[in-house]
């Protein structure tokens, strides 16, 4: 996929309760490259030198397109987390970042669970983890996204729905962008 991919996406109406008149949107972010140079356990990877340079300017894109979450979620291994606090940096995040196991080695359909969960309160939330379970959730909510590399950004947007229903939906709005896109 070259350049960005920002599309406005024929809506399937939530069919089940009343509808609100609230934008719930959904960042996704695959945690920056990661180190292979030190011999250490997955969970402990850190970032490698590219990656502590992608995750600020990832950051720094995501506030000019106007995101600001009210909640981001990491994995807790280091290099998704690290990710998240660069990230977080960069967009003037004040919260804390929590962290969920189910974001670590989980599946697209655990991340929808999570994703069902999420307080209603919250309009915008982050999460940043891994592939390849990243990649099949944001290729779920948007056909046009088929790969997640390091970095990248998948952004969804739903138009009057509760979290429970994201599943259930198509996006109102998707934006993607990674570091090596224009």
């Amino acid at each position: 996929m070259r350049g960005r991919l920002e599309c406005p996406v024929i809506r399937v109406g939530y069919q089940g309760g009343e509808m609100k008149n609230t934008v719930k949107t959904l960042v996704l972010v695959r945690h920056g490259k990661s180190s292979w140079e030190e011999d250490v356990p997955d969970r402990e990877r850190p970032l490698a030198e590219r990656g502590k340079r992608d995750a600020p300017e990832m950051g720094r894109r995501l506030a000019k397109a106007g995101v600001s979450p009210d909640l981001i979620i990491s994995s807790p291994a280091c290099r998704a987390l690290s990710t998240a606090r660069l990230l977080a940096e960069a967009l003037a995040y004040r919260g804390e970042i929590a962290l969920d196991e189910r974001v670590y080695a989980s599946d697209a359909r655990t991340l929808l669970t999570l994703i069902a969960g999420l307080d209603e309160g919250k309009g915008c939330v982050m999460l940043v983890g891994h592939d390849p379970e990243f990649t099949a959730l944001a290729h779920h909510l948007s056909r046009g996204i088929t790969r997640m590399p390091t970095c990248a950004v998948a952004r969804f947007s739903f138009e009057g729905a509760p979290w429970a229903a994201v599943h259930t939906l198509s996006p109102t709005h998707v934006w993607f962008d990674s570091p090596k896109q224009p």
